[in-house]
Parts: C-alpha cells; sequence; structure tokens
C-alpha cells in the first residue's frame, strides 16, 4: 500500500462504524483531505472511498466484482443468500434484464395510480383518528401496492405483518443483536410465504396477471436455460417488493421536509411539476439512505496512488457523495432548486447506487420511488391538511438504516 494513501491508526474499525454510522467514511475523508483510505473492519483490510470519481472507479465492472462483497448477515437480512446483489457478468446482465422490464415508465405510472388511489382511500379513516404515524401507514399501504401490482395475493389481515417483515429486512442493515435477528426471522417468514405462492403459480393453482411481476419471476429462465429453484426466485421477487415498501423511509423524509421548509409547501401548491421532481430528488440527497455500499476487487489496479488488490473489499461513501461540497454548493443546506442546473451525472447522485441501472448495480428501481414518492408529495400538499403536534422529528446520523424517531405524526386530518 502506498505510503501516500492514508491509514486508519485503528485496529479495527467495526466499532467506531457502528457508533459514527453514516458520517464513518466522511469524518475520515474530510479529515485526511483524501477521497481514499485504508481502515480494518472485522479483521480485514478494507479501502474507502468518496466522491464523483471515486463512484466512476467502483462501478467500473473491469475492476470490481459484487460476488463476496456483501456479508453473509446482510445477505440472512436485506437481500436474500446469493441475489442479484452478489451476481457479476453475462449471468447478472441477463437477470438485470428481468427486473429492468418490471421498473419500465408504464410499470412507474401503474405504481404511482395505485399509490395515490391508496391514500385517498385513507382519508376517511385519518379523518377519525386521534393520530397517525405517517411511517406506519405509509410502510402498510406500499405493501398492500406493491402486492397488489406484483399480481402476489394479500389478505387485508395480512398486510401489517408482510409490511412489518419487509421493513424489518431493511431495517436490520447495519443492526447487531435484536434488530439483526428480527430481521432474520422476517426473511424467512417472508420466504416461506412467497415460496409457497410461487409454487402456487407454477401449479397453475394460482392463477396470475399476464406481465405481472408474480409470473415473471415464477417462470423466469437464468442465462443457460435453467428456470429459477423456488427457494431463488422467492428471493428475487422480494427483491422486487421489499425496495417498494422501503420508500416509506423516503416519504418520511418528504413529510419532514415540507414541514421543516414552508417556503418549498407553498412552490408546491402552485402545482408545478418540475418543482415537485426537484423536491422528491432533493429529498433524496439530503436525507441519509443508504449509508455506503461495498464490492471486492476484481484484479490489481492503481488509482489514486493506491493500490487495489485483486480480492479486497472495497466501500464507496453514497452519503458523503451526495454530501460533498465538491458536487453540490452548501450541501447541508435543502435547497429543490439546486437540481435545475444538475446534467444528471450517473455518479454525483447516488442515494441508490451510481453507474448505469441496466447494465450496473443502480438500483432499477428509481424511477418508481421517484414516481411514488411525487405522488405521495401530491397527496400530502394537494388533497389533505393535517397538524404537527409536538413531537420528536429527529433521526440519527449512527443509526442505520435511519428515520425520523417518531415516524412523523400527524393529527386533525381533514380532505381539502
Amino acid at each position: 500500500m502506498n505510503e501516500e494513501v492514508p491509514r486508519d491508526k485503528s485496529l479495527d474499525n467495526s466499532l467506531a462504524l457502528l457508533q459514527e454510522g453514516y458520517l464513518f467514511i466522511k469524518n475520515r475523508t474530510e479529515g485526511y483531505r483524501s477521497d481514499v483510505f485504508e481502515a480494518r473492519l472485522l479483521g480485514q483490510k478494507v479501502i474507502c472511498m468518496s466522491g464523483e470519481e471515486a463512484a466512476k472507479v467502483f462501478y467500473d465492472p473491469q475492476r470490481f466484482q459484487r460476488y463476496g462483497a456483501a456479508p453473509k448477515r446482510v445477505q440472512k437480512t436485506l437481500f436474500g443468500v446469493n441475489a442479484i446483489q452478489s451476481m457479476d457478468g453475462e449471468a447478472h446482465i441477463h437477470r438485470k434484464l428481468l427486473f429492468m422490464s418490471l421498473m419500465t415508465p408504464p410499470h412507474q405510472k401503474r405504481l404511482a395510480e395505485l399509490t395515490m388511489d391508496a391514500w385517498l382511500s385513507s382519508i376517511t379513516r385519518w379523518e377519525k383518528s386521534k393520530q397517525i404515524v405517517l411511517f406506519d401507514e405509509a410502510k402498510n399501504l406500499l405493501c398492500q401496492v406493491a402486492c397488489q401490482w406484483a399480481g402476489v395475493p394479500l389478505q387485508k389481515s395480512e398486510i401489517k405483518q408482510r409490511a412489518d417483515d419487509f421493513s424489518d429486512m431493511v431495517d436490520a442493515f447495519g443492526a447487531v443483536g435484536p434488530r439483526h435477528w428480527k430481521g432474520r426471522r422476517a426473511r424467512t417468514r417472508a420466504e416461506e410465504w412467497i415460496k409457497q405462492v410461487i409454487g402456487d403459480v407454477r401449479t397453475g393453482e394460482l392463477k396470475v396477471p399476464e406481465g405481472s411481476a408474480l409470473q415473471a419471476m415464477a417462470f423466469y429462465t437464468e442465462f443457460g436455460g435453467r428456470q429459477l429453484d423456488t427457494q431463488m426466485a422467492a428471493v428475487e421477487l422480494i427483491n422486487v417488493l421489499r425496495p417498494i415498501v422501503a420508500i416509506s423511509t423516503f416519504i418520511t423524509f418528504t413529510a419532514l421536509a415540507l414541514h421543516e421548509h414552508p417556503d418549498c409547501k407553498e412552490k408546491l401548491q402552485t402545482g408545478d411539476d418540475k418543482y415537485a421532481e426537484m423536491f422528491v430528488q432533493e429529498v433524496r440527497r439530503f436525507y441519509p439512505f443508504g449509508p455506503f455500499v461495498g464490492a471486492r476487487v476484481r484484479k490489481d489496479f492503481v488509482w489514486n496512488e493506491c493500490e487495489f488488490e485483486q480480492g479486497m473489499l472495497v466501500i464507496l461513501d453514497m452519503y458523503g457523495t451526495n454530501h460533498d461540497s465538491r458536487l453540490w454548493q452548501n450541501p447541508n443546506e435543502f435547497r429543490p432548486e439546486r437540481f435545475k442546473e444538475w446534467k444528471g451525472s450517473l455518479f454525483d447522485f447516488i442515494p441508490q447506487g451510481g453507474g448505469d441501472p441496466a447494465t450496473g448495480h443502480r438500483c432499477p428501481g428509481e424511477g418508481i420511488t421517484v414516481e411514488v414518492m411525487k405522488a405521495t408529495l401530491k397527496f400530502l400538499v394537494e388533497k389533505i391538511q393535517f397538524d404537527v403536534p409536538p413531537q420528536d422529528l429527529t433521526y440519527s446520523l449512527t443509526r442505520m438504516p435511519t428515520f425520523p424517531e417518531s415516524g412523523f405524526v400527524m393529527t386533525n386530518v381533514r380532505r381539502k
């Protein structure tokens, strides 16, 4: 390792990572004045990097692979074992095309419409409720909407359990102890459920809509012509449903942004679709979602005077890149207008990963996230009025993932 590259002094940074959360890499890149530094995590040498140039390198498939990058504990909670996130090469591109085919603009539009319909049908119940916790409502609603869109049968009595399970898988990321075990139990339950559903589709017991995510996943054939086994098909269908439920975090932050920036709310009330898009993108940039992402070095290379050795784990700072003052003027200010000038680079704005979603590892559901958030924003601004009582709206950057402590409580909800 070149002496020019900063090396963190600690024997092991695992505890520091848990204590500093989203700011772990940023604190050090700023302290060392370097986009790259070496650390030790769980006993292994790791390179941490941040910024647009680092993202370009990180998303180069000639230099990096995903296989072996996600720790088993993350696979057993968030992604599922051996899922698409751990694939590379032709096989990855082939399976990615399946995901991309389910995330096209017509699919995005359909999901946004279902989301708006579901929000509108909640109003009557909300008007009668003493208070509403938006995070919990969003989680349940998105679970229902995701299953309806995907063609997955879901009884009303099951909605809460399934929504909690999807949410607990996400919440287990970066967690040790009870939150981690809760995520593992949630994954086991969800996989058993979806495996049963896929089995019923394959035997013809369950009829599914043509072109639905459930149908596509149940009958998908791998690169090489083999059908996925029911376990793998279940894991990948969960990888379509779970991220939709995870948008509940962005929705809660959207409400927080509206509450903290009444001037933005006024601009949104004019119904300007361009401004709504900028507002949603700024929520995704400004508030914490994914903290970082990992990959392993495919073959030795040198970048920024740093030697990347084959097999080494490398972590890219997503949160820090979205708050990099070289890319974003006054990054700690919430300012939707900044997206007026944004050129749409694949590497400077990476709330759900960077690079090209069709061939690389950027989340293919980004368009769905934006459309669902826009539909929800329209609902919160144009369709209802509500009060925001005193509550703890802070969120901790040491908790990964994080969201407002109170879940965003609303009272006195009424239809506009």
